[in-house]
């Protein structure tokens, strides 16, 4: 069944007198129970996705459907009720938690909100805080008491709370140790068999989604370059940005060497995107002037390994 569908996303700020284009004509579905990684370099886009998946912004065109709902249609209330249905875990532990309430407060907050547990708040912060793996005990702490993978967890069980269908988890391991990391996404992996919960994984680095996400898709300068199974993406990327991206992996093994794609220049400003593919300024492949004045579109069928590229699929 399909959860979320998200329909020609657009996303525009206003910043230094132009017109940034955070997400330019982004789609795709998400089924009950996925996950679907967004990766791609800092400033591509997928922050904002998902939080114009969850309406935490209004798009600049475009719109999100939950269960077939158009979010952008909803009133406030209606709204409201719909968020016990999404929440999100954001990349910072420590900043996303108010240093002034304890655990406890912070868990019980959103219960009360949605008017959810009367009578047995107590009990069932209690339950969230074993579901993430803390004591009971730690309700009555404060959060600077907690280590960042600790922190992290406290972040998992409030969004937990409200026991939501879809969880946007904007880089919730970019900021803990590699350690500390594998801990927090095999407990996100707990609670998705455990809840069958659906998620959003967004990532900069793709050797941290390969192993949770079912699907991924790769974006580059608001645009999705490439989405296919984890297994198909890892094993034959078709984008030449996706095939720089998995170049910088590490492999385990020291005596495997990888060959390292070095792409040219840099990412280019957002205000003044290039034309047709945004990618070409920087591409070892591109062919000219195809590649500069026209606009590759997702070639494939959704559920399918589709790329947007002139030269490749």
């Amino acid at each position: 069944m399909t959860l979320l569908r998200a329909e020609g996303l657009v996303k525009h700020f206003r910043a230094n007198g132009g017109l940034v284009h955070a997400v330019d004509g982004v789609s795709f579905e998400l089924e009950a129970g996925e996950t679907l990684a967004l990766v791609g370099e800092s400033g591509c886009g997928k922050s904002t996705v998902g939080r114009l998946a969850l309406r935490l912004l209004e798009p600049t065109a475009g719109r999100v459907l939950l269960e077939g709902e158009d979010l952008a249609a909803l009133e406030p209330a209606a709204l409201r009720a719909r968020r016990r249905s999404m929440q999100i875990i954001f990349q910072d532990p420590y900043g996303s938690l108010n240093p002034r309430m304890t655990v406890g407060q912070m868990l019980a907050e959103p219960l009360a909100l949605h008017g959810l547990h009367a009578g047995s708040e107590k009990r069932r912060v209690e339950e969230l805080l074993e579901l993430v793996g803390l004591a009971p005990a730690h309700a009555r702490r404060y959060p600077h008491e907690f280590s960042g993978g600790q922190r992290q967890r406290i972040g998992i069980a409030r969004a937990l709370a409200v026991e939501p269908k879809l969880l946007v988890c904007d880089e919730p391991v970019s900021a803990l140790d590699v350690s500390v990391q594998a801990q927090v996404i095999n407990l996100l992996e707990d609670l998705q068999q455990q809840f069958g919960l659906t998620y959003i994984f967004i990532a900069h680095d793709l050797s941290v989604v390969e192993h949770i996400s079912d699907r991924v898709a790769v974006m580059y300068l608001g645009r999705i370059v490439e989405v296919a199974s984890s297994r198909d993406l890892y094993t034959t990327p078709l984008h030449p940005y996706t095939e720089a991206l998995l170049s910088a992996v590490p492999i385990p093994d020291p005596k495997v060497k990888r060959n390292r794609i070095r792409l040219e220049g840099e990412v280019p400003n957002p205000i003044h995107p290039p034309g047709g593919c945004h990618f070409h300024p920087r591409c070892p492949i591109r062919q000219l002037p195809l590649c500069a004045s026209e606009r590759p579109e997702l070639k494939g069928k959704p559920g399918e390994h589709r790329v947007a590229c002139h030269l490749r699929g």
